[in-house]
């Protein structure tokens, strides 16, 4: 018959289904035939769905034999809204809409066509008792799932609001016989069809029991004979020693035979048959039998050969780094393009970066994304108070108790010849009388030399030219110049508020929650209490300390909630962190509301960031002498003097009244300069404008805005030259509230480093000369000479 006719037809095309029964209330996908697909199709011409019948076969039928005979006459009203052609016939996507009986069937072009009559449930149980037992079924159902580890895919059970949806759910994956899941369709009462259900379910989680209890079992029992099968095999070794056995060997087979089916050079093959032989002359008395299967051993589990030299997958590479860690954008690029030029070098795919920055910025972390990244395997070896050349080496194995270096460890813990090796904290080797360990790493760290690199105890070339080695370092004033030659420089400076803010809550606080027990549906942080955690507990350019804030607050909450007196989610908000953490850790200077003359806001760089400083004049009666206080450095010492020596020539002229300063006498005013904080040691060219500026304003009596903060070496003739940590200064300027910064014209380029949205909320006046500074600071025309040499001395000259 036509598909077309609407399911109330009580006739149509039938669907036979080949080893499973569906049910009820739910859906189902289906492969049918061509013909079957076809008739489908047709009929789902004119609306979106057909109607059609589906018939279990009897178990064992095949397609081919199927008939009218081999069909169950109890079935299902099937919805069909999507057909679509497949490997070998249709998929049909369908749902199920009540159970039926076929009372007649006629066949048509080779397909089954059926007359049928709807089969209702009985409805015999009421609502209350029909909660009681849907709420056995779901904890008979997570029972279940919990014993075999499959939660996942139980889990749309828990939304089900029906026995039948949960029936026609799961019961295509209970392993119980066609005849009982057609027995269960057929069951009209529904009492009836719900305790058989439940009693399916029963029995399912008593089979798994069971079978659980005998794997155990047979478990102990294969333990057991493994254990005796071992203690005989010692036995058994004893026994040989004990009798004066001549069959040296160790593991599977002996030596001989793994070293000739090894994948060693030949000349090191060479050498290792040549250790055997000894081995084997020797017999089982030989004191050096021990020190010879340990190097045999060593020999056979370093990897000679490269096993698969995978391709570099740049954008997957991108992604991991993406994904692993926040900010440092400029050092992922680097890294990229590294990585680039050695997809691009086919031959050899090894190469030496080095990692330098602060503690806590992610440098090991770096190394293992990269390894992640590649595909390759990650060993680290710490060389942090190394200082034996021999830990680099090897100990040559006429030693008691030799071992091969830690390069050549490495090697054989990764177990194959190309992984990503860390070199961690490089620059904290020393020399000793054991030798210098730095000079042991020219040649691990050298393309040219590490192809074949010599190891005392290995006595045999071994080639490193295919290892990423990636180094790790806090400082550069440690590592030897001839070391750091050869090794690929990329600075990690440190991470920005925002960044530091976006790694609390994206990495450190889920470690932090996992590390503690916690979720987040017992504790929460406000990204606002967040960022005061960043900005007022923590000083630091990485987020070791950050990360420890938050260890302090998850341990604070963890007292609370054992305790019982938290309410769930506990949430951290910017007012509590005070009853959480104690009290702000970190002061921050901000930009004063108002300066006095003598006062002008400097920019300085540290190791954790920038910051701002306020650099203090003051003078009085005296001879001309300059003070200076604050822990200043020689270099800061110096531009101090610079300073004066420029005020004194381009603004001391007595004659000039136009000028502001014409009063001032240096000679009889003894002149103060003063940084704070004064426990604080500092050094550096770049507070030379500042010094100048605040000297100038002194003198003059000026006061410069609060707002403004400025940085720049100074030279005597009045030029501006450049300096470093731009970025840091910027950020440290903008934090702490300041809306114009004054900067070396050259150090332009360095703003690119600066986050836009920092760049947009300031002002930058880049500058050449003192002049440009003084008008931007004071308003000050500067003179461009005071004094004239004539005959034997100086007089006024001119203003121009």
């Amino acid at each position: 018959m036509d598909t077309k006719q609407t399911a109330y037809s009580r006739e149509n095309l039938v669907i036979p289904l080949l080893e499973v029964v569906v049910y009820p209330e739910s859906r189902t996908k289906l492969r049918v035939d061509n013909a079957t697909g076809e008739a489908l199709l047709a009929g789902m011409k004119n609306a979106e769905y057909a109607y059609t019948v589906g018939l279990t076969a009897k178990s064992g039928t095949k397609a081919s034999e199927l008939s009218e005979d081999n069909l169950y006459k109890t079935g299902n009203l099937l919805k069909a809204t999507f057909v679509q052609p497949a490997d070998d016939g249709y998929l049909v996507a369908a749902k199920v809409i009540q159970r039926v009986e076929v009372v007649s069937f006629y066949r048509k072009e080779g397909l089954f066509y059926a007359a049928y009559e709807p089969v209702p449930d009985l409805p015999d149980l009421n609502e209350d008792v029909q909660a009681g037992m849907m709420a056995n079924v779901k904890n008979k159902i997570n029972e279940i799932s919990s014993i075999q580890g499959s939660e996942q895919f139980t889990r749309p059970i828990a939304k089900m609001d029906s026995i039948d949806q949960i029936m026609g759910f799961i019961m295509p994956y209970i392993p119980i016989k066609l005849e009982e899941k057609q027995a269960l369709l057929e069951i009209v009462s529904v009492r009836e069809r719900y305790t058989a259900f439940l009693g399916v379910l029963t029995k399912q989680k008593e089979n798994i029991n069971l079978q659980l209890e005998m794997a155990k079992k047979v478990t102990d029992k294969v333990n057991k004979s493994n254990r005796e099968a071992m203690l005989r095999e010692q036995l058994r070794m004893i026994q040989e020693e004990l009798n004066e056995g001549q069959d040296p060997v160790s593991g599977e087979g002996g030596y001989g035979e793994r070293i000739g089916s090894s994948k060693m050079p030949p000349e090191v093959k060479k050498k290792a048959m040549e250790e055997y032989k000894k081995l084997e002359a020797g017999g089982p008395h030989n004191h050096e039998a021990p020190v010879i299967k340990n190097y045999l051993d060593l020999m056979l589990d370093l990897p000679w050969e490269t096993e698969d030299k995978k391709s570099i997958d740049i954008a997957e590479a991108r992604r991991v780094l993406e994904d692993n860690h926040n900010g440092l954008e400029k050092v992922k690029e680097r890294i990229v393009q590294h990585l680039a030029v050695m997809k691009l070098k086919q031959d050899k795919q090894g190469s030496i970066l080095l990692f330098v920055g602060p503690p806590g910025t992610g440098k090991t972390s770096l190394g293992k994304s990269i390894a992640d990244a590649l595909g390759r395997e990650y060993v680290r070896a710490s060389l942090g108070g190394v200082k034996d050349e021999a830990e680099i080496r090897g100990h040559r194995r006429t030693y008691v108790g030799a071992l091969p270096g830690r390069i050549i460890q490495g090697m054989r813990k990764a177990g194959t010849k190309n992984p990503v090796f860390i070199l961690d904290e490089i620059d904290k080797l020393s020399a000793s009388y054991s030798g210098d360990p730095a000079s042991a790493l020219l040649e691990v760290l050298d393309p040219e030399q590490n192809s074949s690199f010599s190891d005392h105890y290995l006595e045999v070339p071994y080639d490193l030219s295919e290892v990423l080695f990636i180094a790790t370092a806090n400082s550069l004033s440690t590592i030897p110049a001839p070391l750091l030659d050869r090794m690929e420089l990329i600075e990690i400076s440190g991470y920005t508020k925002n960044e530091k803010f976006a790694i609390a809550r994206d990495h450190l606080f889920p470690e932090t929650l996992e590390e503690h027990g916690l979720d987040a549906d017992k504790l929460k942080i406000e990204d606002e209490a967040l960022k005061t955690i960043v900005d007022k507990y923590t000083r630091e350019a990485g987020v070791r300390q950050l990360k420890k804030q938050l260890a302090k607050t998850a341990r604070f909450v963890s007292e609370k909630i054992v305790s019982g007196t938290a309410e769930l989610p506990y949430v951290v908000k910017p007012d509590m962190l005070n009853e959480v953490l104690g009290k702000e850790l970190v002061r921050k200077e901000e930009a004063r509301k108002e300066n006095i003359p003598g006062v002008v806001t400097g920019l300085a760089w540290t190791p954790v960031g920038g910051d701002i400083l306020f650099i203090e004049g003051t003078f009085m009666p005296g001879t001309g002498k300059l003070t200076l206080t604050g822990q200043l450095g020689d270099v800061m010492k110096e531009s101090a003097q610079i300073s004066l020596s420029l005020v004194r020539s381009r603004l001391a002229n007595p004659a000039s009244t136009a000028n502001p300063a014409s009063s001032f006498n240096f000679t009889t005013s003894d002149i103060h300069i003063h940084v704070p904080s004064g426990a604080t040691p500092k050094d550096g060219p770049s507070a030379g404008v500042t010094l100048f500026t605040a000297l100038t304003s002194l003198i003059t009596g000026k006061a410069v805005d609060p707002k403004l903060a400025m940085t720049g070496e100074i030279t005597l003739s009045g030029a501006v030259m450049p300096v470093g940590g731009i970025k840091e200064k910027v950020l440290a300027a903008h934090r702490a509230g300041i809306k114009k910064v004054i900067l070396p014209k050259e150090n332009e380029r360095d703003l690119e480093d600066v986050p836009e949205d920092v760049r947009n909320e300031l002002e930058f006046v880049p500058v050449e000369t003192i002049d440009e500074v003084l008008k931007e600071a004071l308003d000050i025309e500067l003179p461009k000479q005071v004094l004239s040499f004539e005959g034997n001395g100086f007089s006024a000259a001119q203003n121009v």
